[in-house]
């Protein structure tokens, strides 16, 4: 299908060579087209201008984008979308004072999650994470990765990651998925942490590996989790069904995860909530991408990611929702953008940003996804008539997309 954007009040995100991720203060630098054209052929941006500049394009359909601003879909690189019914009660719980890890101590949180997915059909769990899918890309986003790591079992993890595959191959978005079977220890290994990294090692990452379910993997490095010994133990293994690393960490507390992850070359680290200067300082001069969720901090009422901190030090950031049953019932990035604008103190600039080309990145899509690049994916957002694109996280309870544009369709 070929469509042509006219008349586009600004253009964000136009880089003729775009990079493979922004670091301290490029992260400030939006470069934008005004009154501005952008052609998508077959699934592709194929070229953009100004208006001045346009020339004749034909066989396509024409969009009018007046007072419209139009940038890159979202690339949400951290979610667990795939997920069975939900946790409204520990919402309650917690309203009412206790804290994440005592709801967690008493059978809630991740093992609850996993004892629902281990009863649902993969059907059923099909069904409702299609539905979650369709919501988010309405919102924008183009792009995302769904982790495992709610079933804590062989047959309930590997159930959740053909889920996520079959999404894939029936949407236009572009899905990574993740192998997170160290998220939490279940109930019949309470006690015996060393025998189910056994099971993961020896059972799980084996079969992930030979269905092709998973490219990358993690872990859930934090205190009353799995130590960065854990970690160690499961990145290594991981490796050897050349499964990329990618991992939670510093969350509740810094225990040293972020050195260890970097050491082992982690595409990522995520959470980031707890975060020390010698944090800061082993994430400087390397290429793991460091990935702020603040809509979990805002549901459960925990710090921000300092991430004005973070790229002041000269660091890259990228933005996710952290989509799940538990932490961050949400898969809205634009509220994600708005939250790291306004708690984490973030030009709308870095936001978008950090929500686009360094989110690609913490994905491996630097080359396809993030920018409005010759070549890249036709995934795109019309915004709403706005005043300015620093509207967008400023009007942070409005709905101020109009269209949404994936592998080069409406959806």
């Amino acid at each position: 299908m070929k469509l042509l954007l006219t008349n586009i009040k600004e253009l964000l995100q136009v880089r003729e060579n775009a990079p493979q991720k922004l670091s301290g203060e490029a992260m400030k630098e939006l470069p934008t087209l005004k009154n501005a054209w952008v052609f998508l052929n077959n699934g592709v941006i194929e070229d953009y201008g100004t208006m001045d500049q346009m020339g004749p394009h034909q066989g396509f359909k024409t969009i009018d984008c007046s007072g419209k601003i139009v940038l890159p879909a979202w690339c949400d690189s951290h979610s667990h979308l795939v997920y069975a019914g939900n946790r409204e009660q520990e919402f309650v719980d917690r309203i009412k004072g206790l804290s994440y890890q005592e709801i967690a101590e008493k059978g809630g949180g991740i093992v609850n999650s996993a004892k629902k997915l281990q009863e649902t059909s993969e059907e059923e769990l099909y069904q409702q994470s299609a539905a979650r899918l369709e919501e988010v890309m309405s919102l924008g986003t183009g792009a995302l990765e769904i982790k495992s790591g709610y079933g804590l079992t062989t047959e309930a993890e590997t159930k959740m990651l053909r889920v996520a595959k079959k999404l894939a191959e029936e949407y236009p978005v572009t899905i990574k998925t993740t192998f997170l079977g160290a998220h939490a220890i279940p109930t019949e290994y309470k006690g015996d942490k060393d025998g189910y990294l056994d099971l993961i090692c020896n059972e799980m990452l084996p079969k992930v590996a030979n269905e092709n379910l998973a490219e990358y993997v993690d872990i859930f490095c934090e205190e009353g989790y799995f130590s960065v010994a854990d970690m160690e133990r499961i990145l290594i293994e991981g490796k050897k069904y050349n499964l990329i690393p990618k991992v939670h960490v510093n969350q509740f507390n810094s225990i040293g995860g972020i050195a260890s992850a970097v050491k082992h070359n982690a595409l990522s680290v995520d959470h980031l909530e707890v975060m020390t200067n010698q944090d800061i300082e082993d994430l400087k001069n390397c290429d793991t991408m460091p990935v702020a969720l603040p809509s979990c901090s805002y549901f459960l009422s925990i710090p921000y990611a300092p991430g004005r901190k973070m790229i002041d030090a000269g660091l890259p950031l990228a933005l996710a929702t952290d989509y799940n049953p538990g932490s961050t019932p949400s898969g809205n990035m634009n509220f994600v953008v708005a939250t790291a604008c306004i708690k984490m103190r973030l030009t709308p600039e870095e936001a978008i940003n950090a929500a686009t080309i360094n989110g690609a990145y913490a994905m491996g899509l630097s080359n396809t996804h993030g920018s409005i690049t010759k070549g890249k994916a036709a995934n795109l957002i019309i915004t709403k008539q706005v005043p300015s694109y620093g509207y967008l996280p400023y009007a942070f309870g409005s709905n101020l997309i109009d269209t949404v544009i994936i592998n080069g369709e409406e959806v």
